[in-house]
């Protein structure tokens, strides 16, 4: 399968959404499905699934739909989980320590390898088994560690810094969840997590006339 360049952010955003309602599928014994009733399970016209799933080549038949599980396996490839990924987590807080929490990162073939935080009364504990440890330790940790993504979890003053730190020891994608945009080199990707964005959307709609 070829990946078409230039595929909109758009589309890239809806992909794990198909992802994860294939998923569903799957649990659910669903063999085969046609784009008309994927779309009314989704949300998405047939239309617009159609055209997603051909900015990375072609997928189903006509007549017969797609096959959920090969088009699962082809859009887990698309979104890069055929690999496995190493990842630190900056702020052991609620949020980091949430993540932390989070037992899907696994299935998804993210392994946490490290959380980090400077508050004295976190250093030292464990969140799954996993040791909270002093930032200031951070810099010689990435040193020696191939490390794929940071998370960061810290008060916006404190971002940016860890931001420097992350990308200068070649930790090429970065989680944030800090409520602030993030000056990066090009070659680093941002995916940001602005909770108060979303609430703030959230509020509009409930006050749209």
């Amino acid at each position: 399968m070829e990946k078409r360049r230039n595929v909109s952010m758009s589309v890239i955003k809806r992909l794990p959404k198909y992802h994860r309602y294939l998923e569903g599928l799957m649990k659910n014994d669903v063999n085969r499905i046609s784009s008309k009733d994927l779309g009314e399970k989704i949300g998405f016209t047939a239309s617009q699934i159609r055209q997603d799933l051909n900015c990375f080549g072609g997928f189903g038949q006509q007549g017969y739909g797609y096959n959920v599980s090969d088009l699962y396996n082809e859009i887990s490839d698309i979104l890069g989980l055929t690999r496995k990924y190493k990842v630190v987590i900056v702020g052991a807080g609620n949020i980091g320590q949430a993540i932390t929490n989070y037992t899907k990162f696994d299935k998804l073939g993210l392994s946490i390898e490290a959380l980090f935080d400077k508050n004295p009364k976190l250093i030292g504990i464990k969140i799954r088994d996993i040791e909270v440890k002093d930032i200031d330790t951070l810099e010689t940790f990435l040193a020696s560690s191939q490390v794929d993504i940071g998370v960061i979890c810290v008060p916006d003053k404190y971002a940016q810094g860890v931001c420097d730190i992350l990308s200068r020891n070649n930790v090429g994608g970065i989680w944030n969840f800090a409520p602030v945009d993030l000056i990066v080199p090009d070659n680093i990707k941002v995916e940001n997590v602005h909770l108060s964005d979303s609430l703030l959307t959230l509020t509009y709609l409930l006050n749209e006339k």
